[in-house]
């Protein structure tokens, strides 16, 4: 059996390994239109932040122990540009321009997602950039390296955004942000948010929000060399060396959908639990896929390094003879910001409102570890219950420690479909210098559990 794969990170090698130790036998060729395979894409920003660490250090795996130690078929610098669903057969282009037709019997698609550039004048030119690739990361810390760079705007807010800003700041750059809607970070309580937004301008960053961008133009610096970027909003000048788009990803589903197969929400790929598309032959998995939430059991789409390599190993079971389903995901993240550490999971107020739950919410402010231990620092948690069946829906929390492995314990919970009565019984580990007594979870659980009896 020929199973092909177009993409060669997280979801892509994930699947092309598992398969080929399911079954070594199995011919299995990965095309991926860049050099660059299985990278830690999540460690970018803060490989940005140290000029002396080589970006190639977040390569997990070389293609060359691919090809030579597990017999995949690697072909590098391989773009696909359509599938022919008929013939079972992908087409594109390599990158000396030469073209290429690879036929399979299964294939996933595990192509991605790409940063959004928005359609305005400007974001096209040289220092505009966005980052999602190892590529991309790599052309950033270049143009550190080769130009003066004092200031860069960030247009967005996101993960990425806040994660660039504190990478930036720790090269003695100035930053500032902008965005259009007038919320920091409109998923988060309002509370919660306010502290990140506290912990940025701490930290030198400069935030606007409420202001929507119309352009950004280039004008020749005062050395005649390097030139400036002046981002243009409703009134607002920002100029800077460098600018970056970090106002989220969109899937590279284009392709896929141009071939007939089924897109859904955001033009995701749509695949059911076993991640087969819309063709019985074809699955798909990663950042170009959606997903079930767990708590809705509806679609979602939320890019997740998880997700992609746990769907890639689902993807081998499955075409290796195994029936595989994935229950879904609740949406587990967490981020740095400077000395913050912020992390959620399930659904916050509106989104529990708009699913047809009856939201109950309660918000705490405790401690980090027993009172009396030194190092206690505020954990600041948001917690949401259905009120009617008093089933948790997720969680929020802020703080400066004990809040990035915390969060798990939610979303396993969430997992299991828990009430907040059956959550508050949870045995949760405890010494003074992890915790109080009462772990801040169920300090914030005991409270909830007001709201929804």
């Amino acid at each position: 059996m020929k199973f092909v794969i177009i993409g060669g990170d997280a979801a892509g090698m994930s699947a092309a390994s598992r398969a080929k130790r399911n079954n070594p036998d199995l011919n299995v060729t990965v095309l991926e239109k860049t050099h660059d395979v299985s990278y830690s894409a999540c460690g970018m920003p803060y490989n940005i932040a140290d000029p002396d660490r080589p970006i190639d250090d977040l390569v997990v795996r070389q293609a060359t122990v691919f090809r030579e130690k597990q017999g995949i078929n690697l072909l590098t610098g391989h773009s696909v540009e359509s599938i022919n669903l008929e013939n079972q057969s992908v087409s594109g282009t390599k990158d000396n321009h030469q073209e290429f037709t690879v036929s399979y019997d299964k294939l996933l698609i595990a192509t991605g997602a790409s940063p959004i550039f928005p359609d305005l004048p400007g974001f096209e030119l040289p220092g505009v950039f966005g980052l999602k690739t190892l590529e991309e990361g790599r052309f950033i810390k270049e143009y550190l390296e080769k130009h003066q760079v004092a200031k860069v705007v960030i247009v967005g807010m996101g993960y990425i955004a806040l994660e660039m800003s504190e990478a930036l700041r720790a090269r003695n750059i100035e930053v500032e942000m902008v965005k259009p809607r007038p919320e920091l970070l409109p998923w988060m309580d309002n509370q919660l948010a306010e502290i990140v937004k506290l912990e940025l301008e701490k930290n030198g960053v400069k935030l606007h929000l409420g202001h929507g961008i119309t352009k950004i133009v280039s004008q020749p610096g005062s050395d005649g060399l390097n030139s400036k970027l002046s981002v243009i909003s409703s009134g607002l000048v920002l100029e800077a060396d460098m600018v970056i788009t970090a106002i989220g990803v969109k899937p590279n589903s284009d392709f896929a959908g141009q071939s007939g197969l089924e897109l859904g929400l955001n033009k995701a790929i749509t695949v059911e639990r076993n991640m087969l598309t819309s063709n019985k032959n074809v699955y798909a998995a990663g950042d170009c896929a959606d997903a079930y939430h767990v708590v809705t059991g509806k679609k979602t789409y939320v890019p997740l390094a998880l997700r992609a390599n746990r769907a890639g190993w689902a993807v081998a079971d499955n075409i290796s003879g195994k029936k595989i389903e994935l229950p879904g995901i609740v949406g587990t993240s967490v981020f740095k910001v400077f000395d913050l550490e912020v992390a959620r999971t399930g659904l916050n107020v509106k989104d529990s409102i708009a699913n047809g739950f009856d939201a109950a919410e309660v918000y705490v402010k405790t401690r980090s570890r027993a009172h009396a231990h030194p190092g206690s620092t505020p954990i600041h948690l948001h917690m949401v219950a259905d009120r009617k069946s008093g089933r948790l829906l997720g969680a929020q929390m802020v703080g400066r420690e004990g809040v990035a492995h915390r969060i798990n314990a939610v979303a396993v919970a969430l997992h299991s479909q828990m009430t907040v009565e059956q959550f508050v019984q949870c045995d949760l580990a405890y010494a003074p210098p992890f915790s109080p007594v009462w772990d801040p979870l169920l300090t914030t659980a005991n409270q909830l559990l007001k709201n929804v009896q």
